[in-house]
């Protein structure tokens, strides 16, 4: 199984089509469709649903390996930086990680945070925690 990272936002943005190297970027690496279609139902409160691409979900927990717990933190940065370029100043964009295939399982947690204004290392984002970060 994967553990997939999703976001959901009520403007399009540019995804890509052929994957790549990159810490983290915004287009498919697990989920087909289906997935996208549940998590936008079960989830989120968007228009639109992406899969934020880099071979792993975000996942910052006691319980998650130090070694991957790092890179989620570092992904998360990486995404309110793509993120904030595209919002406007009262947007917002949603995170949701889970197993491939939970999508429309019963969420675990929420969490409210500023897009600019949190503290990676006093956050906890376990799997089925849907985030909302602000502009």
């Amino acid at each position: 199984m994967s553990l997939a990272s999703y976001i959901g936002c009520n403007k399009q943005i540019p995804v890509k089509d052929e994957y790549t190297e990159d810490l983290l970027f915004i287009g498919s690496c697990f989920a087909d469709e289906s997935n996208l279609q549940d998590v936008k139902n079960y989830q989120f409160t968007t228009s639109y649903v992406y899969e934020v691409s880099s071979n792993w979900g975000i996942n910052i927990s006691e319980y998650t390996h130090p070694e991957t717990c790092a890179e989620s933190k570092k992904k998360l940065i990486e995404l309110c930086k793509i993120m904030d370029s595209y919002l406007e100043k009262g947007d917002f964009f949603e995170l949701y990680s889970c197993w491939i295939g939970e999508e429309a399982y019963k969420r675990d947690g929420e969490l409210t945070l500023q897009i600019n204004n949190f503290d990676v290392d006093q956050i906890e984002i376990p799997e089925k925690t849907l985030v909302r970060f602000e502009k």
